[in-house]
């Protein structure tokens, strides 16, 4: 017997067969596969002695024919055991002997043979089994901590997916109440220009640039520029919205790892004796997306890119409220000194309005005091008249006097007379036109002081009613910075 190869590794090969006796196989072969001829006479033997094989591989064969034709000759041929004694020989004691020991070497080396196939099959089949439980326990294991490491980055990407759903929902807050503080700005802005646009109706002197107007495009400047700026923020705090994809990117990360755990977990708790284990060829030579460094390093990738909008968010947010605060207070102060600005104005002239009047009341009195003087220096030149006219007709009744008589006696003083009440007409006269020019003065300035008394009502009504009357209903604080 010759044996091939290792214990372990390979099998061993089969025993050589003896040319004594048939093999067991062959014998049952032969039982099987009878000939016709020897099934037409029992007693033919197809047994040859070493002899008859000798003698027949001695015939000179000189081609193939010739041999084809030998075994025709030799399978029709029919034996009979006369005939036995005279074609074969017999066996000797030597080949029966030998036959035998052969058998049982053959015998006790097959069964060793198979006895140690036997061990190492089972020794083999022990060490496999217990390298197929190592393998799977390991693997078992391996899919647990894999399972653990899907459930810690799980847990951090619920964690960030719940932060940044906060961030996002207070970044929205601010930026609705940004929007909403924007809105009310629109309010002041058309009062400030609805002012402006009013007291352009400021009638002559009237229409200045005063303080108030200083103040009024000053608070439309402010609250343009705080307009401008809330703008800015808004675009910021809407671009920043866009950490919506930052959460898209998590809550799908977030599904495939609840797929992944529920798959692992699956495959974890599956046994040999589990229910829809079966065969999947070629699953082996399936190549993988990622690695276990590329794996975690994506998960890790997005939450440090979530975390980054998150700090970017917070940050615009405090941003937000800085210039919420900011913007309220500039604009309040700035609505605070136009009001200053208005209330002293309308100080100045409600002053100016009374003291115009003061003046008039004045100037009436005046102009009436004046008539009354034009009125009685008429009556003094009419009263004057008939003084002069005695005078004069005395004058002229005495140059009628004949010759010697025409004396300039003192009586002829009334030459006198006639001049003096003429010079007292005459400056009765001058003092009636000084009276009447003084006259037309005191009307001019009293047409003045109504017309002047007349702008300073429409400039009080203007600043006071109408501007002051709209200014109350200026946002507060609250709503400024987008509360309410």
């Amino acid at each position: 017997m010759e044996l091939l190869g290792s214990t372990l590794t390979t099998t061993y090969a089969r025993p050589k067969t003896s040319h004594f006796l048939p093999a067991i196989s062959t014998m049952a072969s032969s039982y099987r596969n009878t000939q016709p001829a020897l099934l037409r006479s029992p007693s033919a033997n197809m047994w040859r002695t070493n002899s008859y094989y000798k003698s027949s591989s001695a015939l000179p064969l000189t081609s193939s024919t010739q041999r084809d034709h030998f075994d025709l000759v030799r399978a029709n041929t029919t034996f009979y055991p006369s005939n036995r004694t005279m074609l074969t020989n017999r066996y000797t004691p030597d080949d029966w002997y030998k036959s035998n020991h052969s058998n049982y070497r053959e015998s006790e080396s097959s069964r060793k043979s198979a006895e140690r196939l036997r061990k190492d099959t089972i020794r083999l089949m022990q060490d496999k089994e217990q390298l197929t439980r190592r393998t799977q326990e390991n693997t078992s294991k391996n899919i647990a901590e894999r399972v653990n490491d899907i459930v810690f980055w799980r847990s951090e990407l619920s964690h960030e997916i719940d932060n940044m759903v906060t961030e996002i929902a207070a970044l929205s807050d601010v930026k609705k109440r940004l929007e909403r503080a924007l809105a009310e700005t629109e309010g002041p802005l058309k009062v400030s220009q609805e002012c402006l646009y009013h007291r352009e109706k400021r009638m002559s002197i009237d229409l200045v640039r005063d303080d108030v107007e200083k103040d009024l495009i000053k608070e439309v400047e402010v609250i343009k520029s705080c307009q401008e700026r809330m703008r800015r923020h808004l675009d910021r705090a809407i671009a920043q919205l866009s950490n919506r994809a930052a959460q898209h990117e998590l809550e799908k990360d977030m599904s495939d790892k609840v797929s992944a755990q529920r798959i692992d977990d699956r495959c974890h708790h599956l046994r040999n004796t589990s229910d829809g284990i079966g065969y999947y060829r070629g699953i082996d030579r399936i190549d993988h997306v990622s690695l276990p460094d590329t794996w975690s390093k994506f998960t890790d990738d997005n939450i440090l890119h979530s975390q980054s909008e998150r700090a970017n968010s917070h940050k615009l947010r405090d941003e937000i409220e800085i210039l919420l605060n900011t913007t309220s207070n500039e604009m309040w102060n700035q609505f605070n000194n136009a009001n200053v600005a208005f209330t002293n104005r309308i100080s100045e002239t409600a002053d100016a309005k009374n003291n115009l009047q003061a003046h008039l009341a004045k100037t009436l009195q005046e102009i009436f005091q004046t008539e009354m003087l034009i009125e009685s220096l008429k009556k003094a030149l009419r009263d004057k008249e008939n003084p002069l006219k005695v005078a004069q007709t005395r004058l002229e009744e005495r140059t009628r006097r004949p010759n010697v008589e025409l004396c300039r006696d003192n009586p002829h003083h009334l030459v006198g007379e006639v001049r003096e009440i003429e010079d007292t007409i005459q400056k009765l006269q001058e003092r009636l036109m000084e009276a009447e020019n003084a006259l037309q003065i005191l009307v001019k300035t009293k047409v003045t002081l109504e017309h002047d008394l007349s702008i300073k009502a429409h400039s009080l009504f203007l600043d006071q009613e109408k501007c002051m009357g709209m200014r109350k209903s200026f946002p507060s604080l609250p709503r400024l910075v987008g509360y309410t």
